[in-house]
């Protein structure tokens, strides 16, 4: 039996966070796989600021030195939002039993996602920890101690919150963007 947890976002940008989240499921959880999975376009959002090629180059440098984790860009290649329930039917073709990873910061709007109905029969929810937000019992909760969001880092990017390898790229990238907003 085939076991992963998919752990999908927008990613933009990439954070610490992240990575603490996948470092605490694959100490936590027992999968086969983490698989990462970049959205083109959240359904809950309007646009992204970095480039879905972009995002998906930084996760993979991310995650480049782990061996059960997979970047994969199936969301990106349908170039639309994409529904979690859409991409777990996906990998159902696969894998016999998701775990679906999400911040606790989606637990007020899980209700409103597309086929909620459909997709708690699916998976099994795991929730990341974030500030003090309760985790309710029917979930299995993530203990994950990094207060840092992408939404802070696009206002104000801090490197020291940026995963090494690609720190500096992110950095430029967000500082730029920043500038010419300005």
């Amino acid at each position: 039996m085939k076991t992963i947890a998919l752990f999908g976002g927008s990613f933009d940008p990439p954070h610490l966070g992240h990575k603490a989240v996948v470092d605490a499921v694959l100490s936590t959880l027992d999968v086969d796989k983490v698989i990462v999975m970049p959205a083109y376009l959240n359904p809950f959002k309007r646009e992204v600021y970095a480039p879905p090629e972009l995002r998906l180059k930084w996760l993979k440098e991310i995650f480049s030195s782990y061996k059960n984790v997979e970047v994969d860009d199936f969301e990106l290649t349908c170039k639309q939002k994409v529904p979690s329930l859409q991409t777990v039917q996906h990998l159902q073709k696969k894998y016999d039993k998701i775990y679906l990873v999400i911040g606790a910061d989606n637990l007020k709007s899980l209700h409103k996602w597309v086929g909620y109905d459909e997709l708690k029969t699916l998976v099994t929810f795991v929730v990341a920890t974030r500030d003090d937000e309760q985790i309710p019992r029917e979930y299995i909760s993530l203990h994950v101690n990094e207060p840092i969001s992408s939404t802070s880092l696009r206002e104000d990017i801090k490197k020291e919150f940026l995963p090494a390898s690609v720190a500096g790229e992110i950095e430029k990238f967000y500082k730029e963007i920043n500038w010419i907003k300005d």
